[in-house]
């Protein structure tokens, strides 16, 4: 299996590192390409051991995955230089948020294009990926599409209109935890604990309760957790008080909503 990857920030990395990491691909089954970061392209080849992409761009012809990485207001001149190279069995798949399938085929025809949103835990195979495809992705190249993404971690299968929701929760989800992981920190601090003991009992507190979440309903963890009267339950009043559901609800809800907005300017 041979894959590009047009554009090469921190997404497509993670993607690559997981999939190098749990050996589902080789290093040279990867080309690297961007717009312009020569240096960066240097860095990707000697990290994990990819090809760069020539100047010819032979490597798309034989590329059976075209991984669009790159930043919305760059899908149109990336798709325009590439389009020509690009044969009719390859399968484009797209990371770049709120862009559609619709958008992509108006710039290479009627290949078949499929959408994901992962996250960067893609890097250690835990990512939360959503993904959709378009009609032209035949039953075979879902089989590949669903082999190669939960590589990097779990994969839901949705329709196209639930990805901004997806981009709002898994997409940008991780930020949301480390905002609150930095927040927790600096409680700790403030409350007498040294920098080095807050983060270390911080990220021991996250990784337990990640794990933990994997087995049990979260309410129902919450609950276990929050005795009447008790520290947590001071703690969870706090949060309740300052209406801490309804700002995660706006954080989502601006992070959809900002999806929506990338993909209308390509429309």
């Amino acid at each position: 299996m041979n894959i590009v990857c047009v554009g090469a920030g921190s997404m497509a990395e993670s993607m690559v590192h997981g999939w190098i990491q749990k050996k589902i691909l080789k290093p040279e089954e990867i080309a690297v390409t961007n717009k312009s970061d020569k240096e960066r392209l240097e860095f990707l080849k000697d990290e994990y051991g990819v090809k760069i992409v020539q100047e010819e761009k032979n490597e798309l012809k034989n590329a059976d995955f075209i991984l669009l990485a790159m930043k919305p207001k760059d899908v149109e001149a990336a798709l325009t230089s590439i389009k020509d190279k690009l044969s009719g069995d390859a399968v484009i798949l797209s990371v770049v948020a709120g862009v559609s399938i619709q958008t992509i085929q108006k710039y290479v025809g009627n290949l078949p294009v499929a959408r994901a949103m992962p996250n960067t835990s893609a890097k250690i195979g835990k990512s939360a990926t959503g993904v959709a495809w378009s009609r032209y992705v035949s039953t075979n190249q879902q089989h590949d599409l669903r082999n190669l993404l939960s590589s990097i971690g779990g994969v839901t299968v949705v329709e196209e209109s639930q990805l901004d929701a997806v981009t709002a929760v898994a997409g940008s989800g991780p930020a949301y935890i480390y905002y609150f992981a930095e927040a927790m920190t600096e409680a700790a601090i403030q409350n007498g604990l040294s920098p080095g003991d807050a983060k270390k009992l911080v990220r021991q507190t996250f990784s337990g309760a990640a794990d933990m979440l994997q087995h049990e309903d979260f309410a129902e963890l919450r609950k276990k957790v929050t005795s009447p009267n008790g520290t947590t339950a001071a703690g969870i009043a706090a949060l309740e008080k300052n209406d801490f559901k309804g700002i995660v609800s706006q954080c989502v809800e601006q992070a959809a909503a900002r999806s929506q907005a990338l993909g209308r300017e390509f429309e």
